[in-house]
């Protein structure tokens, strides 16, 4: 099972992007103004969360009509939230998936551009997620990983590759770079990870301990 949240970035993701994104999840959820994105990109949703403080005007008519329509004929299914709460959009979208799918996979796009404070919060809440978690934006390709896990990228010799340690301490290996890193340990938002370059056809990070943020930058 996989799920794409699309998230409610002010800068979303073009509809090409969103489409790639879209491709081979089996449920999709729009977080508030993430809704919007969909519709652009003409993707249907399955369930909407969110305060709907950011969606559009037409967008929060589809959400009213969709909480007033019975299970059977409702566009999608809606987990409306109190605006003045403890908790992101974001956070409670996760628990609605948990509730709904489990620990699944979770790809998730349109989470940040223009709110680098929204961009950090949502990092964290997706290092919290026991399945696995794929980013995807127009400037990039990213993961979350954690303990064992590992990212095998194809095909992107000449790509700029970052990551970043999202836990107080990790251990990292990376081949198929010019910098390449063996079983490092590193500390939380430690620079030694940004801006390498990958030169091999098959190149991997491997995260042995702790939990990172990686991104393949595309070229222009």
């Amino acid at each position: 099972m996989r799920v794409l949240i699309v998230g409610g970035s002010p800068e979303p993701c073009s509809p090409e992007t969103l489409c790639a994104a879209a491709s081979g999840c089996d449920a999709v959820v729009a977080v508030d103004r993430g809704l919007d994105a969909l519709r652009a990109a003409c993707l249907p949703c399955d369930l909407f969360c969110g305060d709907a403080d950011s969606v559009s005007a037409e967008g929060a008519a589809l959400v009213a009509r969709a909480e007033g329509e019975g299970l059977a004929s409702a566009p999608f299914d809606v987990e409306r939230y109190n605006p003045h709460k403890d908790f992101t959009d974001l956070s409670l979208a996760l628990r609605a998936v948990r509730e709904r799918w489990g620990a699944c996979a979770v790809r998730a796009t349109c989470l940040t551009g223009g709110a680098p404070d929204h961009f950090l919060a949502a990092l964290g809440r997706l290092t919290d997620w026991d399945g696995s978690v794929e980013l995807f934006e127009d400037a990039f390709l990213g993961r979350v990983l954690r303990d064992g896990d590992r990212w095998a990228i194809e095909d992107a010799t000449g790509c700029r590759f970052s990551f970043v340690p999202l836990s107080s301490e990790a251990e990292v290996s990376e081949r198929g770079m010019r910098w390449e890193l063996d079983r490092r340990r590193c500390s939380l938002l430690e620079d030694l990870g940004i801006s390498n370059v990958i030169e091999s056809d098959l190149a991997v990070i491997e995260c042995h301990e702790g939990a990172v943020g990686a991104w393949v930058f595309r070229m222009a």
